[in-house]
C-alpha cells in the first residue's frame, strides 16, 4: 500500500469560482488522454472537474494489468478516495458536485450515487450496475450501448426497471464515448454529450 496522497487531474472554467463541479472517473485502463479531454470539455462548458487516479494505491495505471488493478480496489478505500476527491474539488472552488464515469468508472459513479456522495450522477456503460441495484440519493441518468458485449440487454432492462432514466443507443457498443478508438460512435457520443451537459446543468447549477 502507498502512503501517497490521492493524485488527480483537474480542469477549471475561466472566471471566478464558485462553479458547479464534476468528478470524472476513469475506465479500467486508468486515466487516459481521452479522460483528460472529457475533463477539459466539461471545464469549457463551465464545470470544474477533477479526475482522481483510483489505481494509485497499486502504483498507478501501468503498475499491472487492468484486471489486477481492478481486483485490488477495495470498497472502503474507494469510498475514502472519492470523498477525498470531492473535498479537493470543493476546495478548488466547486459548490454543487456531480459525478460521471466510463466502464469501471460508470460502475463507480453508480456506487457514489448509492453512497450519497454527490448531487447528480451520470454513469456510462457500467457493467456491474445491474448487480448492485438499490436506492440512490441523487438524480441519475444512465447511458448504455445496445450492442455492448459487457452489458447484455436483460441487464440494461433490470437497470431501467429500478432507474427509469436510461438512454440506450441501439447500434453503439461498449466504449462508444472513447474518441480515437475503434469503439467510438460519433453519433451516440454527440447525443450523449448534449444530454450529459443538460443533466448536469439542471442539477448542479442554481
Amino acid at each position: 500500500m502507498t502512503d501517497q496522497a490521492l493524485p488527480y487531474y483537474a480542469a477549471q472554467p475561466v472566471g471566478a469560482p464558485p462553479w458547479p463541479g464534476v468528478l470524472v472517473v476513469h475506465e479500467g485502463t486508468g486515466i487516459s488522454p481521452q479522460l483528460l479531454r472529457v475533463c477539459e470539455r466539461l471545464a469549457s462548458a463551465g464545470f470544474a472537474t477533477l479526475a482522481p487516479d483510483l489505481f494509485f494505491r497499486s502504483g498507478g495505471p501501468e503498475a499491472a494489468d487492468y484486471r489486477t488493478l481492478i481486483g485490488a480496489l477495495r470498497p472502503d478505500e474507494l469510498r475514502t478516495d472519492l470523498t477525498t476527491a470531492h473535498a479537493r474539488l470543493r476546495a478548488l472552488g466547486a459548490d454543487r458536485i456531480g459525478i460521471t464515469g466510463f466502464c469501471l468508472g460508470g460502475s463507480i459513479t453508480y456506487r457514489a450515487a448509492r453512497w450519497g456522495l454527490v448531487a447528480a450522477a451520470a454513469p456510462f456503460y457500467g457493467a456491474h450496475i445491474a448487480s448492485e441495484l438499490g436506492p440512490v440519493s441523487c438524480p441519475l441518468l444512465l447511458f448504455f450501448g445496445g450492442t455492448d458485449e459487457y452489458v447484455p440487454a436483460d441487464a440494461i432492462e433490470d437497470v431501467r426497471a429500478t432507474h427509469p432514466d436510461v438512454v440506450v443507443y441501439p447500434d453503439a457498443g461498449h466504449g462508444f464515448m472513447r474518441d480515437g478508438s475503434p469503439s467510438y460512435d460519433p453519433a451516440a457520443a454527440a447525443d450523449a454529450w448534449d444530454r450529459l451537459l443538460a443533466f448536469l446543468g439542471a442539477h448542479l447549477r442554481p
